[in-house]
């Protein structure tokens, strides 16, 4: 089984037969700027145009890379924190491991992965390692409200945090993934963390519908993978991005988009906005950068 190593200062993935070297997020920070999108598997994704804006970055994750191969986009980076997901659907987890620029997954889905397929991991180069907040590897584990109350001076980590009510001390964003990440209960949000990471200044997302009821654009029928996301979303889904909302956006360089017009989200909480509307903001910013697409800071 996969194992995470500890070498020389570097962290690296090896089964005593293979080494994968991890690329640490600290030397991806702030790199980037412009716009971002991040490819969720929402039913609106599959009706979402993607092809039309390839020169973009593109952020996937889970099942949304069948998007990307469908529309011969080559993902960004490709972002996997759930095992089940890699064990019940391999063949699109290899999909997007084998494709994307970046590969970041958590270590139990790389551990999953590997098993499956034990020639594919060896191959790849700009591998990062997914890990939660307080769960980080080498790292003690503190109780949510200890750890809540430990970053509350930490700028790169906004939390929650409540005596009374423990899962408010779970809800928080990262803006620097080398400390981790907060789970939110639903993959765009370890996404949208990612986007601001990497300095992206805008952020549009595609097929964040959050909607139970009408599944996941790739899959119907009995071969529909289950989904928690009406036990999550009053408690996590929605005030994880209400944070974006009130404590991120005001205070740091990040616009976030929502662009299923039919998403559970409210639009107080993460702005929809129309094709026109899309098609405008990113007009201007190419107006502003000479059409460039994806560009390093300097």
């Amino acid at each position: 089984m996969l194992e995470l190593k500890l070498e020389g200062g570097r962290r690296w993935l090896g089964d005593g037969s293979v080494q994968i070297p991890i690329i640490e997020f600290g030397e991806c920070r702030g790199r980037y700027q412009g716009s971002v999108f991040l490819l969720a598997s929402g039913p609106s994704a599959g009706e979402f145009p993607l092809a039309r804006y390839a020169d973009w970055p593109v952020i996937a994750m889970n099942g949304s890379i069948v998007r990307c191969a469908d529309q011969k986009i080559t993902p960004f980076f490709y972002i996997c924190d759930d095992p089940g997901f890699v064990r019940d659907r391999p063949d699109l987890a290899g999909l997007g491991a084998r494709s994307a620029t970046h590969l970041a997954m958590s270590l139990n889905c790389f551990q999953a992965l590997h098993r499956h397929d034990p020639t594919l991991l060896p191959q790849r180069t700009n591998v990062f390692l997914l890990e939660r907040v307080n769960r980080r590897h080498g790292m003690a584990v503190l109780s949510d409200r200890s750890y809540a109350w430990s970053i509350r001076h930490d700028p790169d980590l906004i939390c929650g945090f409540s005596l009374l009510r423990r899962k408010a001390n779970r809800i928080g964003f990262s803006r620097d993934m080398s400390k981790g990440y907060f789970g939110g209960r639903t993959i765009p949000y370890a996404a949208t963390q990612l986007a601001c990471h990497l300095g992206f200044d805008q952020a549009f997302i595609v097929g964040m519908d959050l909607n139970k009821s009408i599944g996941r654009f790739y899959e119907t029928g009995a071969a529909a993978l289950p989904s928690s996301l009406d036990e999550d979303f009053e408690d996590y889904i929605l005030p994880s991005f209400r944070i974006v909302a009130e404590k991120v956006t005001p205070r740091y360089p990040l616009r976030l988009f929502n662009l299923s017009q039919g998403s559970r989200l409210p639009a107080s909480v993460v702005p929809k906005v129309e094709p026109t509307q899309l098609d405008a903001l990113l007009e201007a910013e190419m107006a502003a950068t000479d059409g460039k697409r994806l560009r390093a800071r300097s």
